[in-house]
């Protein structure tokens, strides 16, 4: 499929707003008070603070961390303009991993820190804190790296050890539906005439 720019930029531009919207209202109805449980004790809505990278690894120590959100949005860019075709799962994974990018990388450059508030775990057993742009990023490479997976089938050969006209993409379309006069599929057809 042909890459799509609008595509990658309205679902990037989504998950961005989606992100922004939902770490503004946790700042303004989970700050300063308990966690909620959403679905019992499994999922809770907490507002905590994150100077690390995703999931709170790194937090405390002095390090720019804004250096990754922009390097994966270069990097997202490079690949995009690189490639005219890629698959839709591909175009939507890094569509999703830019947008979880750009959602962080705005609250680096506001504050320094991004906003975490969604705590998944069982028992004694917990997720780090995260946010919407952490779930896109990650979805995100799952999906890339699923595709990634995902090889092209070579060409078969025919018996005589050229490729299958009709799965070969060097060969022309005219050669896979036979041509202008039709197909030849008498013996000795593709044998020059004395």
């Amino acid at each position: 499929m042909k890459r799509s720019f609008a595509m990658l930029l309205g679902i990037a531009a989504a998950i961005l707003a989606l992100d922004q919207w939902t770490k503004r209202w946790a700042e303004d109805t989970l700050a300063h008070r308990a966690p909620v449980n959403v679905l019992g004790e499994i999922v809770r809505l907490t507002y905590t603070r994150n100077s690390g990278v995703a999931f709170g690894l790194g937090a405390g120590l002095p390090f720019p961390y804004a250096v990754f959100s922009i390097a994966a949005v270069v990097a997202i860019l490079y690949l995009y303009a690189r490639h005219r075709e890629y698959s839709r799962l591909r175009q939507v994974a890094l569509a999703l991993i830019l947008g979880g990018a750009l959602g962080n990388l705005v609250d680096r450059l506001a504050s320094g820190e991004v906003v975490d508030f969604i705590l998944i775990g069982w028992r004694r057993w917990y997720w780090p804190v995260f946010n919407v742009a952490d779930s896109a990023v990650t979805i995100g490479v799952v999906l890339f790296g699923i595709t990634w997976m995902q090889h092209e089938q070579p060409a078969r050969p025919n018996d005589d050890g050229s490729p299958d006209a009709a799965e070969s993409p060097a060969l022309g379309s005219s050669v896979r539906q036979g041509g202008a006069s039709g197909s030849l599929s008498r013996p000795g057809a593709d044998r020059p005439v004395a």
